[in-house]
């Protein structure tokens, strides 16, 4: 047996252990079915994003209704209150006050996301 024949046996043998496994087969049985789910597809981190992402959409509510409104309602003293600022308009009524806080609110919170994305990427954390 030649060299090369004997270097070509041993590639044999590394190409035949460098060959991925196959995968495992998935797990039995329902309860097992679904914590499979639950952590590929990370379930519960995406709940527990969501419910903070209620909570932080309140706490904006609140600050653009609160404390934001009646700001503008101060620049604007014609205003008063901004959310129930109405406009009439050939015996209709139209109100503009909640459309008005709730693009505000928008505002806000698209902000508020834009500089948490901002940070967790400069961070590595994404």
């Amino acid at each position: 047996m030649s060299t090369d024949d004997e270097i070509l046996a041993e590639l044999k043998k590394i190409s035949t252990l460098l060959e991925p496994k196959p995968a495992p087969p998935p797990p039995k049985g329902f309860r097992n079915e679904f914590i499979n789910f639950l952590s590929q597809y990370k379930v519960m981190g995406l709940a527990v994003a969501f419910i903070l992402g209620l909570y932080l959409g309140g706490v904006v509510m609140s600050l653009v209704k609160d404390i934001i409104m009646p700001i503008i309602g101060l620049a604007f003293p014609g205003l008063g209150n901004l959310a129930t600022y109405e406009v009439p308009v050939d015996k209709q009524i139209f109100a503009l006050g909640d459309f008005v806080a709730a693009i505000i609110t928008f505002i806000i919170v698209a902000f508020v996301i834009f500089i948490i994305v901002k940070l967790t990427t400069k961070a590595g954390i994404t």
